[in-house]
C-alpha cells in the first residue's frame, strides 16, 4: 500500500507512537494547567514545556547515535543516560 516505502517494525512503530503520546500529553497538560510560562535554566535560554521536550528528544537521539557509533553494544546503558538527560532537561533547563 502507501506505507511500503519504509520497513515498519515494532520498534519503529513504538518510537512514533511514543512521540505522538508525548505531544498529546503536553497538549492535555497545557489544557488543564495552562500557561507553561517560559523559564530560564542552565543554558540561559527561555524554554517552555514544548521546548524542553524538543531539547530532550533531540539530545536523546544524539546520545543513542553516539553510543551506537562509539560503543556499539547493548542499548540499555544509553537508555539510562537518556532518562537522566530528560529529567535534567525538564528540571533545570
Amino acid at each position: 500500500m502507501g506505507l511500503s516505502w519504509m520497513a515498519w517494525t515494532w520498534p519503529t512503530a513504538a518510537f512514533f507512537i511514543f512521540i505522538g503520546l508525548c505531544i498529546a500529553t503536553l497538549g492535555v497538560w497545557e489544557y488543564f494547567r495552562p500557561g507553561g510560562d517560559p523559564r530560564r535554566g542552565v543554558f540561559m535560554i527561555d524554554t517552555t514545556r514544548g521546548d524542553r521536550l524538543f531539547i530532550s528528544l533531540l539530545g536523546s537521539a544524539f546520545i543513542f547515535l553516539a553510543w551506537l557509533g562509539l560503543v556499539n553494544s547493548t542499548l540499555y546503558w544509553p537508555l539510562v543516560i537518556v532518562v537522566l538527560w530528560t529529567l535534567f532537561v525538564f528540571r533545570y533547563v
